[in-house]
């Protein structure tokens, strides 16, 4: 390319260090970051000190770095809170914008967000980067295939025993709007409805509980050390039943802390007519099922492309890495992102109305 993406990231802490910047890094013969923003200027300088260009800027006020028009690209890294009034700034001044899940605290600001991208023509998305694992990929083409025919139930699980967040404000309901269902629920839900192709919610009930999240540290046992009874004001556990509008319906389970073995991730199962498919196998494997010549058939796929010794294989992209590739791609050759924010727009409504459902009693409907 002539001309590199310009890209400015907004927020630089966990997600920023831990996904964005390092997959963007491997794209830099078609993009460049050349603007950091955090209200914690420190981190900002070590963004650019480890991944920015030789003229590259640090701010602390991200209108001040939407300001720059030769900016093209935002990544909005921030917690949920802001999610929406940065990412609906950065739109309306011309930049397209990968915004870090979930869309937004609620349906309201999640619909802000797709409005100015409607008004504006610029391209956004979120970070649901769970579809770009290799399982996803590959059980997306099933589905696109039609091998599972009708698919009328679902499950999607992202269930911890022991691992609360203790850092930034994870525990935090003003910032983050919620605990576990809105920050690894949303993927599993994402991830279903995207192999459900099913966007049309009809009603839902919704359960959160509070049960593990204060009392003896000594009961804790966190991967990520003690957390605080005392900042811990979100869920620690939530689960969610939810009807469509085809009839089709979806249990939806997440946790931090709970008392139940195998713990699984980010993952889905689903019943159709003529097959069905879950990530249950051995290290949440993805498994398929169905009947065939009038007996039962199962299988897993190798998804792994190493197969000599001393020899990884190619082809073994991680989903961040894919996940900042489709983005790039989509810009350059002004194609849909793969999560449209319509999508997103509609897990946001989902998970908003669960915590309705658990807070009034009652079924929410759409």
């Amino acid at each position: 390319m002539a001309n590199k993406l310009r890209i400015g990231i907004i927020g630089c802490g966990g997600i920023a260090n831990g996904k964005h910047m390092p997959a963007l890094s491997k794209q830099k013969d078609r993009a460049e970051m050349v603007a950091f923003c955090d209200i914690i200027e420190e981190r900002a300088i070590a963004a650019r000190a480890k991944y920015g260009t030789p003229e590259c800027k640090v701010y602390t006020d991200y209108k001040e770095l939407l300001a720059d028009p030769t900016i093209d690209v935002v990544h909005v890294l921030t917690p949920n809170r802001s999610h929406s009034f940065i990412t609906v700034d950065a739109l309306e001044a011309g930049k397209h914008v990968m915004c870090e899940k979930p869309m937004a605290i609620n349906s309201v600001e999640a619909q802000k967000m797709f409005d100015a991208a409607k008004r504006t023509g610029k391209k956004l998305t979120i970070g649901y980067q769970t579809r770009n694992r290799a399982d996803a990929v590959y059980l997306k083409k099933l589905v696109d295939d039609g091998m599972f025919g009708d698919i009328y139930y679902a499950k999607a699980t992202a269930l911890r025993r022991r691992a609360v967040p203790t850092w930034g404000v994870f525990l935090n309901e003003y910032e983050q709007g919620g605990g576990p269902l809105i920050d690894i629920g949303t993927h599993a839900l994402d991830l279903t409805l995207y192999m459900l192709n099913n966007y049309k919610p009809k009603y839902c009930v919704g359960t959160t509980y509070h049960k593990l999240s204060g009392g003896d540290k000594e009961l804790q046992g966190n991967d990520w050390g003690p957390w605080d009874p005392d900042k811990f004001t979100v869920e620690d556990s939530a689960f969610g039943f939810v009807v469509m509008e085809n009839g089709a319906t979806i249990n939806l389970e997440s946790s931090w802390a709970i008392n139940m073995l195998d713990p699984r991730e980010a993952i889905t199962a689903f019943c159709g007519t003529l097959a069905g498919a879950d990530m249950y196998g051995p290290g949440n494997s993805l498994r398929i099922n169905g009947v065939k010549h009038n007996a039962k058939y199962s299988f897993t796929p190798d998804l792994k492309s190493a197969g000599a010794a001393f020899y990884e294989g190619v082809g073994n992209e991680s989903p961040a890495d894919r996940e900042a590739r489709l983005w790039i791609d989509a810009i350059i050759n002004d194609t849909d992102p793969l999560v449209l924010p319509e999508q997103a727009l509609c897990v946001t409504k989902i998970l908003e109305g669960i915590y309705t459902s658990a807070k009034t009693g009652e079924i929410f409907k759409f």
